[in-house]
């Protein structure tokens, strides 16, 4: 039994706010049977995005509502709600939340109390003062993200294959990725291979009049897989006509024209921003410790330092990393650990509860996979080094065996099985974006979206987002 009744509130629905909350609801089962404990989840979606899914989500590989795990359904015991915890003020127990429900009541937002906290917000994408990225650039971290990202480079196919201005349909055809990590590089990999798969329904669009461009600040991409596969990466995208340009910058992407530090410009409708992430703006919200990175200072144990009852882990957390030669290190923010940390955070809020000493987190990282497109992939795993199709191989069924519970794991399954019986689905279906257009203009009235060019290039002439 539990020493007294606990609120244990879990700010976040991400791989930690998910992971944590469904170990806890199976460690204190009977305290929840019983009254003695209760769990509410806050988060902005009620699901969790898988994101090692979204490149492969976006290149119709798998289906959107695959790459997400519905809270509602994996944790019963739970109290989910939908929203977003703005601040938190530790010294009260108290946490300041918006939901859907404030905003139609009018009331502002209200007071969360709670008796245990777990915060796990993940992180923010980190954009720099690009002139233009606020209006074009197009960010990956989010499955509707991905899905747009698709619709959008079919319907620049599109426009290119029926227009008649050269200047349009070069610009419609250039691809611009900034960021050479994982995300930037296997979004790239597979959205690549999608067109140059699409191409073959076009009678006037070819592989070769497509433009790819990775963009990367540093000398390097890939790096959690090593120089060797990194630069194996890079040799793999040039031989695909991708232009890879290392130690380079994008100055600027006003005008849709593209500028970048070694005096490159590219006229271009696409500019994917996955440079990097930072941590969620609560943070800062908070009487918790932070780095000077402005992420949470925890102990081995995934304790917040200096304060009770408040744990983290996950992108918010800097958790030192005990099996590191050099004093000082931390884990690296990555799914990898998020994933063990979660489950170890959990245990250790049961034995909290229950006066049994806390566990500290040890993991060594044993490697990463990343993919390129169909059967062509890149693995640095327990020293080994793999490229081509069994690092591909090796990356699927890793995912595979990682992405939440069974009936995702069946369907994720069935959808490859399936992807390697029948041909692509290369269908854009941009009026999932804006589903009332189509009414709106038919009343007589102008669509919600009417405005002369949006992020993605549409125009107010397109009412369903279709070319």
């Amino acid at each position: 039994m539990v020493k007294e009744r606990a609120r244990i509130l879990v700010v976040g629905g991400g791989y930690v706010g998910m992971y944590t909350a469904l170990r806890l609801q199976r460690n204190l089962r009977q305290e929840l049977g019983r009254g003695e404990a209760e769990i509410t989840v806050v988060t902005p979606d009620p699901y969790m995005t898988y994101q090692p899914f979204l490149p492969e989500a976006a290149a119709g590989a798998i289906s959107p509502r695959h790459v997400v795990v519905p809270l509602r359904r994996v944790l019963p015991h739970c109290r989910v709600v939908v929203g977003e915890v703005t601040a938190i003020d530790h010294a009260k127990r108290t946490a300041t939340l918006t939901t859907l429900a404030t905003d139609e009541e009018g009331t502002g937002p209200r007071q969360l109390s709670y008796d245990e906290l777990v915060l796990a917000p993940g992180s923010v994408s980190r954009t720099l003062p690009v002139p233009g990225l606020a209006d074009y650039g197009i960010g990956f971290k989010t499955v509707e993200e991905a899905i747009g990202l698709r619709n959008h480079v079919i319907e620049q196919m599109d426009i290119a294959s029926s227009t008649r201005d050269p200047a349009i349909r070069d610009a419609a055809l250039t691809f611009v990725f900034v960021g050479g990590g994982f995300a930037g590089v296997e979004a790239l990999g597979e959205l690549e291979d999608m067109a140059r798969y699409t191409t073959r329904y076009y009678h006037n669009v070819t592989p070769e009049d497509m433009k790819w461009i990775l963009v990367e600040a540093s000398d390097r991409i890939l790096p959690e897989v090593g120089e060797d596969m990194g630069r194996y990466t890079v040799s793999e995208l040039r031989r695909r006509n991708i232009d890879v340009r290392l130690g380079t910058r994008l100055e600027s992407c006003a005008d849709r024209v593209a500028v970048l530090s070694d005096g490159a410009r590219f006229p271009t409708r696409t500019v994917v921003w996955t440079a990097g992430v930072k941590p969620h703006p609560l943070l800062a919200a908070t009487d918790l410790p932070l780095t000077e990175r402005g992420r949470l200072k925890c102990t081995p144990e995934l304790t917040i330092e200096g304060v009770t009852h408040a744990w983290a882990a996950g992108d918010a957390a800097a958790v030192p990393d005990v099996t590191a030669r050099e004093p000082g290190a931390l884990t690296a923010p990555n799914a990898q650990h998020a994933v063990r940390q979660a489950k170890l955070l959990a245990d250790n809020i049961a034995h909290s509860l229950h006066g049994r000493p806390l566990q500290t987190y040890s993991h060594k990282y044993v490697g990463s996979v990343a993919s390129l497109g169909l059967h062509e992939g890149v693995a640095h795993v327990y020293g080994r080094k793999l490229k081509g199709y069994p690092a591909w191989f090796m990356h699927r069924a890793y995912h595979l065996s990682r992405v939440p519970t069974f009936n995702r794991k069946a369907r994720v399954l069935a959808e490859w099985t399936l992807s390697g019986l029948f041909k692509r689905e290369i269908v854009s279906l941009g009026s999932l974006e804006h589903p009332r257009a189509e009414f709106e203009l038919a009343a007589g009235g102008k669509t919600s979206h009417d405005r002369k060019d949006g992020p993605r290039g549409d125009s107010d002439n397109n009412p369903k987002g279709l070319s």
